[in-house]
């Protein structure tokens, strides 16, 4: 595969954000550390976190080109069993920097940490906000196909008009199922995208990985080809890899160089077409119910 041009350096954010040109970069999609006390991150009070990024957020609006967007991937932080849902607390700050909320986009994924005394959090959320209201959208590149294709128009001057898009329907704001691409399985066609654990394929040594499908519908509906993709928090790459998929350039800053060697051998691996990734619209594994593992276990039948 060739690749197009990209960066990968073991620096901050917010130095190497000073080096990028002004409205030079389409995208920006990253997950920030959630200062839960991961072994990359130190576990500081909610109002001292906002601050340590604050200033990385005005240089990540200065370096968007003006049709470009700002994608920022967030969960909860938990304090003494009390939840801080981030991306509320995170809006604000863009505001007033002067970005546009355009969708707050719910990323639901099936398997997690069991919880005992709240219910175990099963979504996360993306905060997409464009610099302008002149922005680029493909909506085309991300459509699934439509559950009723057949649909039309009951009144009106149209009445009688199919009233659906023949490259299907806009996937919407809550991304809870992955689809096929199947004219007749219509029943399926919701967006379920797993998080990365231990048996998803690109699993590596990363406590909170990136899915590339995830970062790749965002890459192909908010940037062109050849346009500049940044992940500021890059991990081990995930995001690069979406974006030099799709024929993007991608910059990425990491500080632990562990994750870089980790990206850049993943990297090479996508170079050479033995890059192992979850397909984009592949159908999410169910058990059978004939699986061992899926049924009640003797232990637990009221007939045993």
């Amino acid at each position: 595969m060739e690749i197009l041009d990209f960066k990968y350096e073991c620096k901050n954010a917010l130095e190497f954000s000073k080096e990028i040109s002004s409205n030079s970069v389409k995208l920006i999609i990253t997950s920030p550390p959630y200062n839960i006390g991961k072994e990359y991150e130190t576990k500081t009070n909610i109002d001292e976190y906002i601050r340590t990024l604050e200033p990385m957020l005005s240089e990540f609006v200065r370096i968007l080109s003006d049709d470009g967007h700002l994608c920022w991937q967030t969960g909860n932080f938990v304090d003494n069993g009390e939840i801080y849902p981030l991306d509320i607390y995170f809006y604000p700050y863009f505001k007033k920097l002067g970005l546009h909320l355009r969708n707050r986009i719910i990323w639901h994924f099936g398997h997690g940490l069991h919880c005992s005394k709240r219910f175990s959090g099963r979504y996360e959320t993306i905060l997409w906000f464009s610099k302008t209201d002149n922005y680029t959208f493909n909506l085309d590149s991300v459509r699934i196909p439509s559950k009723y294709p057949g649909k039309r128009y009951y009144k009106g001057e149209k009445k009688g008009q199919i009233s659906g898009n023949p490259k299907g329907k806009n996937p919407e704001d809550v991304w809870e199922a992955n689809i096929e691409r199947l004219i007749d399985d219509w029943d399926a066609l919701i967006w379920d995208i797993p998080n990365v654990k231990n048996n998803h394929p690109e699993k590596v040594d990363h406590p909170c990985q990136f899915p590339v499908e995830l970062v790749e519908r965002c890459v192909l509906a908010l940037s062109n080809e050849n346009d500049i993709v940044y992940d500021p928090f890059a991990g081990v790459g995930s995001s690069l890899i979406a974006s030099l998929k799709n024929n993007r350039i991608a910059y990425g800053t990491e500080l632990e160089k562990k994750y870089i060697d980790i990206g850049l051998e993943r990297i090479e691996k996508l170079k050479n077409d033995t890059l192992i990734t979850r397909p984009i619209y592949k159908k999410i594994w169910t058990p059978s119910p004939n699986d061992k593992i899926a049924q009640i276990p003797f232990e637990w039948r009221e007939d045993k």
